[in-house]
């Protein structure tokens, strides 16, 4: 694989950010791009407190993708909540609209939905799933990590790790009822035009409560969702076996 730390100017956010990217290598990698629509891709996004390096730093997630032949695309998203913050800047823009453009545009990407998936840990599960069900189109498959798929009940709660959320992202505006509230996207989600869901929680974490609450609103919908509960906390010791449940479970090569 090659590793390419990749430093760039936003036109959405105004400012210069940065995405971390795997990228195959080998003689199938460099099929001639008029050959090939271009390499599988999963949009990786990272949690409340991290980075775009996380995942590489803190998981084995190089030498889990390397046989796979998939590109992986991890943005950096500081504390944003993947939203066009009330008072900051319009990350859920970017993400959405831009970042897949410019990703496409430096690196040999294919554009199909069957070769393009999304998965996140907790604040970047929340990402995730919530941009699979605003864009179902784009993605063959999406998968949350710990994720924190209940926002209206975190802001109610205001549990210590969120503390925060508020002063950008949501500026104490409740996203109940809005396109931000995951609940309300499965309500009036129809379950024939989604990408394959998946759902991972360790059931010591914080968040385990909110990953059932989700998971039975979406199985009571009908969503084509995949759960899988068991041991862990929300932390690397988890994510790093899960992101490799993640990987084995992308419908690849459809």
């Amino acid at each position: 694989m090659a590793l390419v730390r990749c430093d760039f100017f936003s036109e959405v956010l105004g400012l210069s950010t940065s995405m971390t990217v795997l990228l195959p290598e080998g003689p199938a990698a460099r099929t001639p791009a008029q050959a090939s629509p271009g390499h599988p891709t999963l949009y990786l996004l990272h949690g409340l407190s991290d980075d775009d390096t996380v995942w590489v730093r803190r998981t084995s997630l190089e030498r889990y993708v390397e046989p796979l032949g998939l590109a992986v695309v991890m943005p950096q998203a500081h504390r944003s909540f993947y939203m066009d913050e009330t008072r900051g800047l319009r990350y859920w823009t970017f993400l959405t609209e831009e970042l897949p453009a410019v990703a496409q545009g430096f690196f040999r990407l294919s554009q199909r939905r069957e070769d393009t998936f999304v998965a996140g840990v907790s604040m970047g599960g929340y990402g995730a799933l919530k941009w699979a069900l605003r864009h179902p189109g784009r993605f063959a498959a999406a998968a949350s990590l710990s994720g924190a798929l209940d926002v209206v009940g975190l802001q109610r709660t205001r549990a210590p790790e969120y503390l925060d959320v508020d002063h950008r992202a949501f500026d104490g505006v409740s996203v109940a009822g809005t396109p931000d509230d995951l609940l309300t996207l499965v309500a009036g989600a129809d379950p024939a035009t989604l990408p394959d869901l998946l759902v991972t929680c360790g059931d010591d974490d914080d968040l385990y409560a909110d990953n059932l609450r989700f998971a039975a609103r979406a199985q009571a919908r009908g969503l084509p969702l995949t759960t899988r509960f068991g041991p862990g906390a929300h932390d690397w010791a988890h994510w790093d076996p899960a992101i490799r449940t993640v990987l084995d479970w992308l419908p690849l090569g459809r």
